[in-house]
């Protein structure tokens, strides 16, 4: 009888782990994204894995630039690291912060690049994937912008 009752315990437990998985929040996230270009090794987070990042559509339109960029011989319009906005970096004094309405959030990311100070603006959305970034907008522009995407 008491096996029977933990393995019925393990089992209900089991869904509730997935969901609160799925569950994930903006800022954990962003955190998520962000907190490992802090270390000094980190060669930065595998972008090119749209799917794990970005809205479909986002994603859709960066695999497409990288995909005719390579066809063509040529460097994709997204030179460099999105989430940093360069291509090389050693990160500093980040700050992540978060607000959520709905299926909808926002996030400001700041923080300093080799010296230099930078702030970025995240707009995400929930997706049954769970978050995901719709745009990053920061002072070279919108990620939106560069694909011809309308928001």
């Amino acid at each position: 009888m008491l096996r029977r009752q933990a393995i019925t315990a393990l089992l209900c437990a089991l869904p509730i782990g997935a969901q609160a998985q799925q569950q994930q929040t903006p800022q954990a996230f962003l955190e998520g994204i962000y907190q490992p270009y802090r270390q000094i090794d980190f060669k930065g987070q595998p972008y090119w894995e749209t799917g794990r990042f970005f809205t479909p559509d986002l994603a859709q339109a960066i695999e497409r630039d990288m995909r005719e960029a390579k066809r063509r011989g040529e460097v994709p319009a997204l030179d460099g690291d999105p989430f940093i906005g360069a291509q090389d970096w050693e990160i500093t004094s980040l700050s992540i912060a978060s607000s959520t309405a709905g299926d909808k959030a926002s996030g400001a990311v700041s923080f300093v690049n080799l010296g230099t100070p930078r702030a970025l603006a995240l707009t995400l959305v929930r997706t049954p994937a769970g978050w995901r970034i719709a745009d990053i907008v920061g002072s070279g522009g919108s990620l939106r912008a560069l694909f011809k995407l309308h928001q």
